[in-house]
């Protein structure tokens, strides 16, 4: 696993799988298909359908998005709405007065290490798996290769739903991929900043490598320790 790990580091970089020939210097890491399955049938009501929703939003979607700019979104501080986390009554959680700021989470979305990357197979079946990365403009940027399972996924299913290592201090953002264009060499200099940055290497393309940005439709935070009186949701889109 940790020869797996430093490989899509090093794509960061270049991730093709356990069967492609590790790299000895890391990088940064790296649709369901439409059809009658409950996940896209659910009813908007059901607490647990926002993956589901995501997923519908984008099963008519045949390519990736094509992004070639890391600008932030003009309309990121005016557009989040603040609440509570959609769960069951069972959870105990009561609108508060107070939440937490999203400063919370973009400082831990900025430090972390590692993220976890979860997408959907074309039959339906989940797929997670830790990259490195960044948080850059507002958006998770990662790499992998273009054979990569998660990369795959995404051709098929833009949707994903990133998170960071720790349970107690949680961070989970779902969003849609779109990809990166790497030909364009301002995002490419300030990505290979980044990773000098975070990584203390320099950004390693190779021409399988392909990267994606995740910019936020919903974010969710909290800690252990104060649950529920912590628990946050911020929406980017009145969709999500």
């Amino acid at each position: 696993m940790a020869g797996q790990k430093n490989w899509e580091a090093g794509l960061l970089c270049s991730r093709g799988g356990a069967r492609m020939r590790p790299m000895r210097k890391p990088c940064a890491g790296a649709r369901r298909k439409t059809g009658k399955t409950q996940a896209v049938k659910q009813k908007p009501s059901d607490q647990f359908s926002s993956a589901s929703k995501i997923a519908a939003d984008f099963s008519r979607s045949e390519t990736l998005r094509k992004t070639r700019t890391l600008n932030p979104d003009p309309q990121r501080p005016d557009g989040i709405q603040v609440g509570s986390p959609d769960v069951p009554p069972l959870y105990g959680l009561k609108r508060h007065s107070k939440y937490l700021p999203f400063s919370h989470a973009e400082q831990r979305l900025k430090k972390s290490r590692n993220y976890w990357i979860c997408t959907t197979r074309p039959d339906g079946r989940p797929h997670s798996i830790p990259v490195w990365g960044f948080w850059i403009d507002g958006q998770v940027i990662f790499g992998t290769a273009r054979s990569s399972r998660k990369a795959l996924n995404l051709a098929k299913n833009p949707a994903v739903s990133v998170h960071l290592e720790s349970g107690d201090d949680v961070i989970i953002l779902e969003g849609a991929a779109a990809e990166v264009d790497i030909s364009d060499q301002t995002i490419l200099k300030k990505l290979d900043a980044a990773s000098r940055e975070k990584y203390k290497m320099p950004l390693m393309v190779v021409p399988e490598a392909v990267f994606y940005s995740v910019r936020p439709r919903t974010v969710l935070a909290w800690t252990e320790k104060d649950f529920p009186n912590t628990a946050t949701r911020w929406k980017f889109d009145a969709k999500a």
